[in-house]
C-alpha cells in the first residue's frame, strides 16, 4: 500500500514472525545463541522468558533454521494438549511408528532405540508458549529427559514463554523439573537507543531507509507509547506509514505517531527518561525537530541516535 511512497521493496512491520527481520540486540543475541546451544544435544533444558511481543517466537524460528538437516524438531507452539494428544505430536514430529503413538512403551522403545543409533539426526523438543504447558506434560517433559544413550545422547528440551513460565518454575511442585534446567536467558522491553536500531533494521531488511521514513522526534514517540515491547513498535510503524501515506507526509512525524497511538489506545510510558539516550550532534546548529538527525560515532554514521 505505502511501499513504493517510501521506496520499499515490502513491508518492514509485518507481524509474521519472519526471521529475516529479526533484531539483534545484544541481549536476543544472547537468547539465540542459548537456544542454538541447547538445540545442539546439551544434556538438560533450555528456557527462555520475555514478555509477549518481544520477538521469542521469532527467535525459535532463526534456531530452528541453523538445526535444518541436523536435527528433528519438534516445535509445539499451543502446548494446551492432552497427555495422549502431546505423545501422538512427538511420534508424528519424530517419525516413529503408529504403534508408537498408541503406546508410551512403544514410543520410549523407539525413542531409545533412536538415541542409541549415532547414524540417525539428533531430536529436540521446542515448546512455545509454554507458561500455558498443563502440569501433567511438564511431567512427561522432565521424564523425557531421563531418555539418555550410553554415549549420553539425550533429546534437546527448550522451553520458551512469557514470564509467567519464570514464576512456575519457581513452584515447588516443580522444583524437579527447574532443577533440569541448564540455559537459562530473559528477553527484556528495547531502551530507546535499541528501538531506533530496530525499526532502521527492519526497514534496511524491506529496501529503505529509516530516516527517509521516520523523524527523530517520532522514533522517540514510538518508543515512549510501545514502551519497548517490538510487536508493539511494529504496530505503531506500520500503522503510522499508512496515515503519513494519506497524509502524504514523508518522513513521518511524531505528531502522526500520537494520533496512531491515540486510536490504538496505547499510552506513553510515564517512566521514560529523555536522558536514556544522548545523541552527540555534529552540526553547531540546531537540529530541526521535523527533521531526521544523525550522530557520528568515530567514522560512523548512525541514523536517529
Amino acid at each position: 500500500m505505502y511501499e513504493r511512497f517510501y521506496g520499499l521493496q515490502e513491508r518492514p512491520f509485518d507481524l509474521s514472525p519472519n526471521p529475516r527481520f529479526l533484531c539483534f540486540t545484544a541481549q536476543h543475541r544472547e537468547a539465540l545463541a542459548h537456544l542454538e546451544y541447547g538445540l545442539a544435544g546439551r544434556p538438560g533444558i533450555t528456557v527462555i522468558v520475555g514478555e509477549a511481543g518481544t520477538g521469542k517466537t521469532t527467535l525459535v524460528r532463526k534456531a530452528l533454521q541453523v538445526q535444518t538437516g541436523e536435527a528433528t524438531v519438534v516445535h509445539l507452539s499451543n502446548p494446551t494438549l492432552t497427555r495422549a494428544e502431546f505423545y501422538e505430536y512427538l511420534v508424528g514430529g519424530f517419525g516413529f511408528s503408529t504403534e508408537a503413538g498408541k503406546s508410551k512403551i512403544h514410543f520410549l522403545r523407539e525413542l531409545e532405540a533412536h538415541l542409541e543409533d549415532q547414524s540417525k539426526p539428533r531430536l529436540a523438543l521446542v515448546v512455545d508458549e509454554a507458561q500455558s504447558v498443563p502440569y501433567e506434560l511438564l511431567e512427561e517433559i522432565r521424564l523425557l529427559t531421563n531418555a539418555e544413550s550410553a554415549t549420553g545422547r539425550s533429546i534437546a528440551v527448550a522451553l520458551v514463554g512469557q514470564p509467567e513460565l519464570a514464576r512456575r518454575l519457581d513452584e515447588v511442585r516443580l522444583r524437579q523439573l527447574k532443577q533440569r534446567v541448564v540455559l537459562r536467558c530473559a528477553l527484556t522491553p528495547l531502551s530507546l537507543k535499541d528501538t531506533a536500531a530496530y525499526i532502521t533494521g527492519r526497514v534496511k531488511t524491506a529496501g529503505g531507509e529509516a530516516m527517509r521514513l521516520f523523524t527523530r522526534d517520532a522514533v522517540i514517540a514510538i518508543h515512549k507509547y510501545s514502551k519497548g515491547i517490538p510487536r508493539v513498535i511494529s504496530v505503531i510503524c506500520d500503522n503510522a506509514l499508512v496515515n503519513g501515506f494519506a497524509a502524504d507526509q514523508k518522513p513521518v512525524g511524531a505528531s502522526v505517531v500520537g494520533e496512531v497511538c491515540r486510536s490504538l489506545a496505547l499510552t506513553p510510558e510515564e517512566t521514560y527518561a529523555e536522558a536514556t539516550v544522548q545523541p552527540q550532534v555534529v552540526s553547531s546548529a540546531p537540529a530541526a525537530t521535523s527533521a531526521p538527525m544523525f550522530a557520528d560515532v568515530g567514522r560512523r554514521r548512525f541514523s536517529f541516535f
